[in-house]
């Protein structure tokens, strides 16, 4: 792998790292899954991260049709994605983010407490909005868009498929590794994790407005 490709892995690889967030989710599956038995949790893993990673390919392979469509230029979507992801930085780097993924967990639980058995949590709320969320989509769309040939294209792929892989493990050891690292350690990653996912969002948004303004 040459170093422009490794470079791009890279900062591909930690981006959506950092909006997937799987270790931020790890509480709120675990709690999503407690009724259920080990094959019911097993299960629930491997379906929420396959809809997540069916969701994600689409929009990485289909962005940039879709923006073609809508004559949307790469500038224009880099510097609203630049936007989107600083707004989602925000969130979590003051924890609005965890806030309301367990305020959706307790909601999801109350409406469900007289199932007989446990519900399927795969769809929704896991692998949509949790995994496959509005940051990480369209930054799939906006790196697949960005990329100039299909080494570029394979490497950006394979980040994303690292990253969900990694998910769809932090899932399966939900349980022990939760108990593990504790709320305050969890709550810390995810602060330094906004930090890093916010400097890369004003990168973007000043990336696009030079763009777009050929500065």
């Amino acid at each position: 792998m040459s170093a422009d490709l490794l470079s791009l892995f890279t900062a591909s690889f930690v981006t959506f790292f950092v909006l997937i967030d799987a270790l931020g989710v790890a509480p709120v599956f675990a709690t999503l899954t407690a009724r259920g038995n080990p094959a019911y949790r097993r299960n629930m893993a491997v379906k929420s991260t396959f809809v997540a990673t069916i969701i994600m390919f689409s929009f990485a392979f289909g962005g940039a049709w879709l923006m073609d469509a809508m004559h949307i230029s790469i500038d224009a979507f880099r510097a609203a994605g630049g936007a989107l992801l600083f707004l989602i930085a925000l969130d979590m780097v003051f924890e609005k983010r965890t806030e309301r993924r367990e305020h959706r967990a307790e909601e999801h639980i109350g409406s469900h407490k007289a199932d007989p058995e446990p519900d399927d949590i795969s769809v929704f709320p896991i692998g949509i909005p949790m995994i496959a969320g509005p940051g990480s989509i369209a930054t799939a769309m906006f790196y697949m868009s960005d990329a100039d040939n299909w080494a570029e294209k394979g490497v950006i792929l394979l980040s994303i498929g690292l990253n969900l892989l990694l998910t769809l493990l932090i899932f399966v050891a939900a349980g022990p590794l939760v108990r593990m690292l504790g709320a305050s350690v969890a709550g810390a990653m995810t602060r330094i994790f906004g930090v890093i996912l916010a400097a890369l969002s004003v990168q973007l948004l000043i990336d696009g407005i030079k763009g777009a303004f050929a500065l």
